[in-house]
């Protein structure tokens, strides 16, 4: 059994939480809404209401450490734009947090650090994505994740994976609902990089069963049609407004390749969730 700790418990980390337990964990899991605190301890969950701030921490992050080997950060940054259109303070918002919160797993238990983190640090490369490609971040919050990467990578007092998850979709979550519709869409012969909930919880598992720490790894299904057959056949299974494509505008050919998580984990992606 492991102790656990999981920031961030929200479209991920609750289920995530919830199926560790069902394995014989123990897990203290974050919220920043009081409202969900009942939520989290109906579940099994050590609830902890966890404020991350660029200036602060909340004094409960030290009992929400407590007594833990692991901790997995998932907690989104929730920027838009790029530089040009942000201003200094929210640009460094996101990584400020990060550097606060590592003093406090610095002075905890926590000897390995699961950091979730986004495809979208290598921004729109024409070409085969490995872990190996040097990333290339074109929005803010991808700048900031790899940042972010590199802090917590940095650090000795504990070991760091880095897991850059693609798109995420699950059952109550999927972009044909926010496609449907709508016209004159780009890339409509780009290839889609996307990962189910239900992969994102069994490669989390794996990497800790596995223990492979100071790693990173890149989590898109091996499963690549283009943006306009996709989301067309979609929006037909759901009987939605099919989405149009302009055949106009440039196209990315970037594909994420799930090589290292089906060779070095054995991982097996379960395709029919897609």
């Amino acid at each position: 059994m492991n102790q656990l700790s999981i920031l961030g418990c929200g479209w991920l980390g609750l289920p995530l939480a919830k199926k560790l337990i069902e394995k014989g964990n123990s897990v203290n899991g974050s919220t920043t809404s009081e409202s969900k605190l009942s939520i989290l301890k109906d579940t099994g969950i050590n609830p902890f209401l966890v404020v991350l701030e660029s200036e602060s921490v909340s004094q409960t992050i030290t009992d929400f450490l407590a007594d833990s080997e692991i901790l997995i950060i998932d907690i989104p940054p929730k920027l838009r734009g790029n530089n040009a259109e942000t201003s200094h303070s929210t640009r460094k918002v996101f990584v400020e947090k990060i550097e606060n919160l590592i003093p406090f797993i610095a002075k905890s238990t926590i000897k390995k650090v699961l950091f979730v983190t986004s495809t979208s640090v290598y921004g729109d490369q024409n070409d085969l994505i490995t872990e190996e490609t040097n990333p290339n971040p074109e929005t803010e919050s991808g700048k900031q994740l790899l940042l972010a990467e590199a802090i917590l990578q940095e650090n000795q007092n504990f070991e760091t994976t880095i897991l850059r998850f693609g798109g995420l979709i699950g059952e109550d979550r999927h972009p044909v609902k926010f496609l449907a519709g709508k016209e004159n869409l780009e890339n409509p012969d780009a290839p889609i990089n996307l990962i189910h909930q239900k992969d994102c919880i069994n490669i989390i598992e794996e990497i800790i069963n596995q223990s492979k720490w100071n790693e990173v790894f890149n989590a898109v299904a091996p499963f690549h049609p283009s943006r306009s057959a996709y989301y067309t056949q979609k929006a037909k299974e759901q009987n939605l407004i099919l989405p149009k494509f302009s055949t106009e505008k440039s196209n990315i050919k970037k594909i994420i390749s799930s090589e290292k998580i089906e060779n070095v984990l054995k991982y097996q992606f379960t395709l029919g969730e897609y």
